[in-house]
Order: structure tokens, then sequence, then C-alpha cells
């Protein structure tokens, strides 16, 4: 009679981990998320006491101790935890749970891997941390061929060929945003009391139509003002038109996407308006909910971490 105990099921604890904000998943081996929790413990406010952090996170989510964790972003950068250098874009995003770096650190409670980012090199350097994750994600799901905009502070574009990120194209945007919005000559037209959510489509289209023309981005921005000045536009559409206006320009520098699919990876609010960007230029943008890509990628993880 056999009257071992049954195997405890595998589980992982996939942390993505920004600048800012700090959001972790705990899935089962099928990718299936059992539990999350965000919170405002990015990398900026866990310095210096990162393990601390970690530790933690893993009591509010009461994480049974032979739980494995992983995270990723910026917590990988020379300012986070430990810095994990960039792979070069020639590795294939399957590749990428056999590049964990594991950190041991006593006051963690146990190991923590972490995700390197990818660097592009030659005459357009660019580099990624964190997007990698949901691009593995995305392999994981089907998606091992075309475009993939991933909005946010700072927007990327990156063409993917069976599984390889061939280019890389980083677009401050979600940054220069927040940036307008609270200094400089727009800000008062761009209050930080506006309600983000609440959009002026037309003056959005009218932003994208702007961006369309090619003019330098400073001329473009600066206009923006005179149009408000000259009364050619109200003071109450400049938000959602600066919003089309560095939308548009992404769409712009990357409107050439050589037939391959178009994919978003991003935040519902976003994701909508990458859409009605992306059909104002012709093109058809999917859509896949950044939540599942990653935990898609951990399911990946978790195959390589040692039990």
């Amino acid at each position: 009679m056999n009257t071992s105990a049954p195997a405890t099921p595998r589980r992982l604890l996939g942390i993505d981990w920004g600048t800012s904000n700090r959001r972790a998943y705990l899935v089962d081996a099928a990718g299936t998320c059992l539990a999350t929790r965000a919170d405002d413990q990015g990398m900026l406010a866990a310095r210096p006491d990162f393990a601390r952090s970690f530790a933690t996170l893993l009591d509010a989510l009461h994480v049974d101790p032979g739980v494995p964790a992983v995270a990723s972003g910026m917590i990988g950068s020379a300012q986070g935890w430990r810095e994990v250098p960039y792979l070069d874009i020639a590795v294939p995003l399957d590749a990428l749970p056999d590049r964990l770096v594991r950190v041991d650190d006593p006051l963690a409670g146990r190991p923590c891997w972490l995700v390197p980012g990818y660097a592009q090199r030659g005459a357009e350097l660019d580099v990624m941390r964190g997007e990698e994750t949901q691009l593995l994600g995305a392999v994981a799901l089907g998606r091992r061929d075309g475009w993939f905009v991933l909005p946010g502070t700072h927007s990327k574009w990156v063409r993917v060929e069976q599984g390889v990120i061939r280019r890389i194209a980083t677009f401050m945007t979600g940054e220069l945003f927040a940036t307008l919005s609270r200094q400089g000559t727009l800000a008062p037209l761009m209050a930080d009391d506006v309600d983000d959510e609440v959009d002026d489509d037309a003056a959005f289209v009218a932003g994208l139509d702007d961006a369309r023309r090619g003019a330098p981005l400073s001329n473009t921005l600066f206009g923006v003002r005179a149009r408000v000045v000259t009364g050619a536009m109200p003071a109450a559409q400049a938000r959602s038109f600066v919003s089309g206006l560095l939308v548009g320009t992404e769409f712009v520098a990357c409107g050439h996407v050589d037939g391959a699919p178009l994919t978003c990876i991003g935040s519902p609010a976003l994701r909508d308006r990458y859409v009605r960007a992306a059909g104002h230029f012709g093109m058809t943008l999917d859509a896949l909910d950044p939540d599942r890509v990653y935990c898609a990628a951990l399911a990946r993880f978790l195959d390589r971490i040692p039990s």
C-alpha cells in the first residue's frame, strides 16, 4: 500500500517589478493565475531594501515556502536588486527561460530569479526590460511573428520573426505626455485635474493628422499653444490633441509594418487609444491582454526552474 503524500502542484510567483509600480502573479504550471497583488513598491520605492520588500510581498500573498519566484523589469537594472546584462536580440525569446539570473539574499527568505532584458546594438541602439517577458508570453500563445506595440511610459514597437526579435523602436510617449501635463508651456492647457479617461475624439484625431504632416515634434508641440491662443482650438481639447500627436508620431515612424500582423499588449485604456489610431492610419491592430501574456510566460519559466 502506497502511503506517500501526493505531490504538491508546482506554482510560481512572478513579479513585474517596474520603476514606480509592482504587480505580482501567483500561477500554476499551466499559467493559470491563482492570485494577484499590485502596489506602489517599484524599484525606486523599494531601494535599497529589495530583499525586505520582496519578503513583505511574499507574506502579503501568503506564498508557500517552496514556491519559487521570478522578477522582470527594472529590478534587474543597474539601479535594481542586481544588474542583469542585456541579451542580444539574436537570442530567441524561447531561450529566455534558460538565461534567468539567480539572486540569493538571506533577507529574502528564498531565491529569486531575475529576467534579463534585450539590447539592440548598432546604428539603431535600443533596449528593453520587462517587455521581453510579455513578448515571450505572446510567443507561448502562438504569436511568433509580427509587430508588437507595447504602449506605456516608454512605448515599444517590436518586430518579431519566428520568435526572434528583429527590431526595437522606443518612444517616450507616456513620459512626454506626463511631463507636458505638469510643467512647461502646455501644462496650463493640460491640467492634471482633467480626467485622463475622458477623451475628445475629434481632438485626438486632429492630433493624429498633425503627426502625419511629419514636422519635427518640438515644432508641432508648440503649435498646440499657437492653436489655443489664436482661437483655432479650444483649450479643453489640448490634452486629447497632444495625446493624438504623440501616439500618431509612433505610427508615422513605424507605419511601414511590411504587411506583418500588428498586435497591441497594453491596458484597456491605452489599447483602445492605439486601436483608434491604427484604424485612422489604415491599419488593423489586434490585442492581447497583458496579464494573460505575462502568466503564459511564467509557465515557461516554471518549466526551467529547479524544484
